[in-house]
């Protein structure tokens, strides 16, 4: 579910890639729905409880492609 795992100083971050050719049906923000969000989340702690790494600090990002735009990068897009 989870396309980079990375580390930014003490901060571990899961990041979700999503690309759309053009912005018909909302575009690549429009396509992490609610349900994608909530795989994401239960993905990022299934990670982090079998490396040991509970108490971690963490952030789930995103980067959105959309055509031949550059990449924007969405910082903890839970909220």
């Amino acid at each position: 579910e989870i396309d980079l795992i990375v580390k930014n100083g003490n901060t571990i971050l899961f990041v979700e890639v999503k690309y759309r050719k053009n912005s018909g049906f909302g575009g690549a923000a429009y396509s992490i729905t609610p349900a994608k969000l909530l795989k994401l989340q239960k993905s990022a702690e299934h990670y982090l409880q079998q490396h040991r790494l509970s108490h971690a600090a963490c952030r789930l990002d995103a980067v959105l492609i959309q055509g031949n735009d550059a990449p924007q990068w969405v910082q903890n897009i839970t909220g």
